[in-house]
């Protein structure tokens, strides 16, 4: 009957060897385990928190990109307009066009204020002109297409300007062709 009371209550004290280890954790152990436990999800959240602002950054320049450069194509089309409406207006003499009818002076007006108002259009959307005349020449900005003997500019300075270039915020969208100085001093 004594064992039967043993079963219903579970074992006591003095059935349990002395030296073996208890059945409870030992709470320095628990303590240590949920600190490191902590520790690693601290630093989980500080990662995710920093991979959250990499990318938000990462999206707010990909959007502002695709505003800046969204029209690349576009523009880089449209500057052959440009330059054909220009080619046009320097084909008429100034004398031609002082001795030419109304009309004709009319539509002269008229053609030089869609260049100008193309061109503010362009630069509306970012599109600038490159003018290197007198400047240094830069691969980065420019194109040779000859160099020419001139000895009163420093060598390597943009002394012809062929067709004018484009930059379209901080890339270029269409090198400037230019002619090149060279024989004088180095500049």
């Amino acid at each position: 009957m004594n064992d039967l009371k043993n079963a219903e209550n579970g074992p006591d004290e003095a059935d349990t060897p002395q030296g073996a280890p208890s059945q409870e954790p030992d709470p320095f152990v628990v303590l240590e385990n949920l600190q490191a436990e902590n520790t690693s999800l601290k630093d989980k959240l500080l990662r995710t928190l920093a991979d959250m602002e990499n990318l938000r950054r990462r999206t707010e320049k990909e959007v502002a990109d695709a505003k800046t450069y969204g029209v690349t194509s576009f523009a880089r089309d449209m500057l052959t307009f440009a330059d054909n409406l220009h080619r046009a207006l320097a084909n008429v003499p100034a004398e031609a066009r002082a001795k030419a009818e109304p009309a004709v002076q009319t539509l002269i007006e008229g053609l030089q204020l869609t260049e100008r108002d193309f061109a503010s259009r362009l630069e509306r959307f970012g599109v600038k002109k490159i003018d290197p005349a007198g400047q240094k020449f830069d691969p980065n900005l420019h194109e040779a297409l000859f160099e020419q003997p001139d000895e009163s500019v420093p060598n390597g300075t943009v002394t012809q300007v062929i067709e004018p270039g484009y930059v379209i915020g901080e890339r270029v969208l269409r090198p400037a062709k230019v002619g090149v100085s060279r024989g004088g001093p180095k500049g």
